[in-house]
């Protein structure tokens, strides 16, 4: 009984952790804008609301720099 309760205090300490970390990263970019937003996890470019495997942004910018590497 007593490795269950280990178990779930364990669990919740490294939840609570994460939570910790988190705040410190958004605590830390509302501070410093100049790095920009703090980057979520699975948020994709950290600039924009898209998924991680579609950027506008990124997409738009790859688009200029090989317009760039043409010329």
């Amino acid at each position: 009984m007593a490795d269950f309760i280990i178990a779930i205090v364990g669990i919740l300490l490294l939840l609570s952790g994460w939570l910790f970390v988190q705040h410190l990263a958004r605590w830390y970019a509302a501070r410093h804008p100049e790095f920009g937003p703090a980057r979520e996890e699975g948020g994709g470019c950290g600039h924009c609301l898209c998924g991680a495997n579609s950027c506008d942004k990124r997409a738009k910018h790859e688009t200029a720099a090989s317009d760039d590497n043409e010329l």
